[in-house]
């Protein structure tokens, strides 16, 4: 396994490190309350974080813990969580008058490295080599962990991207954009045409610096002057990362289901939450029925191939 460069490690834990809106600590509180001695990390990203804003919607948050076993008290979670990570929560905390609305999910610390650095689905290593916040680090030593494992994110999303570029030299911003397309494009997200160029114009300098970072660790990647980068393939190396990203897209769909399906199980008010990301993402509303707030698992296949057909979902 190739080792993380010490400049990227640093780049993910200045990143990591730097100061949140002082609202985010209560929901960071609470869940260490929940998860006691179990909980290594806490970490934040999304919408919320990108705007310091906890009161944009749902604030996202991931809980690393030390094992399954700690975490839960009962053996269904744990298998759950063990058996496609993460499981999925919603939580209401009380912050400045008004109630914040927080989603998290629960990885063991040993899922959350393996998924950024050798998960064969995009799931985990395309948001983890986006920027986060780290709103609780148990120690230095989970503290140092988090940074490979987000440094390991970076690389393995570059490795797999690089190859599906179209030749030629590109600018820093060009993996990332195309990467994310076809992230999403291995998943069911409600995500519009512009949202790759929303989430990188947002913090080029990080993904300028990312890609720079990553250099010394990706055969084949250099850099050419000024914003200019290229990369060396053979055309082995693309037609087998065009199949790769084939069987991502099937996977991706199947995961995404199952994915959904459980939610349902584990996130309270999860019918809601997806009813008002599609619109804020699309614009297109989805009607929620009691009977389908009640028994989402039975009666939202059909809003979801309407979904489908719509085009709300890809």
């Amino acid at each position: 396994m190739t080792p993380v460069p010490p400049e990227l490690v640093a780049l993910r834990a200045s990143r990591m490190a730097a100061p949140v809106a002082a609202a985010f600590a209560v929901p960071a509180a609470a869940l260490k309350t929940k998860f006691g001695a179990s909980l290594a990390a806490v970490l934040l990203y999304g919408s919320c974080r990108r705007r310091q804003d906890a009161a944009d919607g749902v604030v996202d948050l991931y809980v690393i813990v030390d094992d399954y076993r700690a975490a839960y008290p009962g053996r269904w979670m744990r298998w759950l969580n063990a058996t496609l990570p993460p499981n999925v929560f919603y939580l209401e905390v009380p912050a400045e008058g008004t109630a914040m609305r927080v989603k998290y999910a629960v990885l063991s610390l040993a899922d959350f490295e393996r998924g950024a650095r050798s998960a064969f689905h995009s799931y985990f290593w395309a948001r983890f080599c986006q920027p986060v916040a780290l709103l609780y680090a148990r120690d230095a030593a989970i503290s140092q962990r988090v940074a490979e494992g987000l440094g390991h994110a970076v690389l393995r999303f570059l490795r797999e991207v690089l190859p599906m570029l179209p030749g030629g030299s590109f600018d820093a911003p060009a993996p990332w954009l195309h990467g994310f397309e076809l992230t999403y494009g291995a998943e069911l997200r409600p995500e519009s045409n512009q949202r790759a160029d929303v989430l990188v114009s947002g913090e080029r300098d990080y993904y300028e610096q990312a890609l720079v970072s990553a250099l010394v660790a990706l055969p084949g990647l250099a850099h050419v002057g000024g914003d200019s980068f290229i990369a060396t393939r053979s055309a082995d190396a693309v037609h087998a990362a065009r199949r790769t990203w084939r069987r991502r897209r099937w996977l991706g769909k199947v995961l995404s289901v199952l994915r959904l399906a459980k939610s349902a199980m584990t996130f309270s008010g999860g019918v809601d939450y997806a009813a008002w990301k599609v619109e804020r993402h699309t614009g297109m509303r989805i009607e929620i029925t009691p009977r389908l707030r009640r028994h989402p698992l039975l009666f939202g296949w059909r809003v979801l191939l309407q979904l489908l057909r719509r085009g709300a979902l890809r």
